[in-house]
């Protein structure tokens, strides 16, 4: 009869052991579970793939954070853009076709 894996583990003293990953995790990173199109799996790896190595889901990381930036400093210029607008009157003047797309946004 064939021994079991576990046999040649018995020796090992896991009194002290702690649950959990070995690994640390970086400080303000978080591990999470999340379900994405397989195409969005696969555009990524295959940007590493090109790039000759890597993580894909650190590039997956650093494009969620780019768009979040873009968008953040998009908000500011048309918050710029509205007070400068609003200072001259032109607020209130404009066309009715321009209020109607703005009140759809």
């Amino acid at each position: 009869m064939k021994k079991p894996v576990a046999e040649k583990y018995r020796d090992i003293d896991f009194s002290r052991a702690k649950r959990g990953a070995v690994a640390k995790p970086e400080p303000g990173k978080t591990k999470i579970s999340i379900r994405l199109d397989n195409a969005v799996i696969e555009y990524f790896r295959n940007l590493v793939d090109k790039a000759g190595g890597g993580n894909y889901q650190t590039l997956m990381n650093d494009a969620l954070l780019e768009h979040i930036h873009r968008r953040s400093t998009l908000d500011d210029v048309r918050q710029v853009v509205r007070e400068e607008l609003a200072s001259y009157g032109t607020a209130q003047k404009s066309s009715p076709s321009l209020r109607t797309r703005s009140a759809r946004r």
